[in-house]
């Protein structure tokens, strides 16, 4: 009993269940939000289209392909919605995130392992790089920091 409860009590259980549960309520709100607005801005071109009832028969066998072409509709104006109004703006969001972060390092042009940007050796491979001046020591060295390269080069 005491490894049951261990399981149900253990993170990866919890935050699936919590990403469930947002998930379903989730789609919730895109679905009012697809037939709250956007399905009736598909009626200003000439009417809601409603294919539910369409069929064809072989043999008195009915095939609904209508249904299937709404439920096409709805996941394309589903995905629609959230590629534009979810996705795309927090992958740009990440995108200046991950910019900020990464500007301290660079890719090796012998290795291609990341290594830093001041850096005159890269590390893994031990090939001598030329380091890069980041843009706020450029500006530094324009305002007078160029004391502190001569010193640099006084002690080598």
């Amino acid at each position: 009993m005491e490894g049951f409860k261990k399981f149900l009590l253990q993170g990866n259980l919890v935050q699936l269940a919590v990403a469930v549960v947002i998930g379903a309520v989730f789609s919730n709100l895109i679905t009012a939000f697809t037939e709250g607005f956007i399905t009736p801005l598909l009626g200003i071109f000439g009417g809601v289209p409603e294919f539910g009832q369409l069929y064809f028969e072989i043999n008195d066998s009915r095939f609904m392909y209508g249904q299937f072409v709404d439920a096409v509709i709805s996941f394309l104006l589903t995905a629609a919605i959230l590629y534009f109004f979810v996705v795309l703006p927090i992958s740009k969001l990440l995108e200046k995130l991950v910019k900020e972060e990464e500007a301290t390092t660079r890719e090796c042009p012998y290795c291609y392992s990341e290594i830093d940007k001041k850096a005159s050796r890269c590390a893994n491979c031990t090939s001598e790089v030329t380091p890069e001046v980041l843009p706020e020591e450029e500006t530094a060295e324009e305002t007078g920091g160029s004391g502190s390269t001569g010193s640099t080069a006084a002690s080598s």
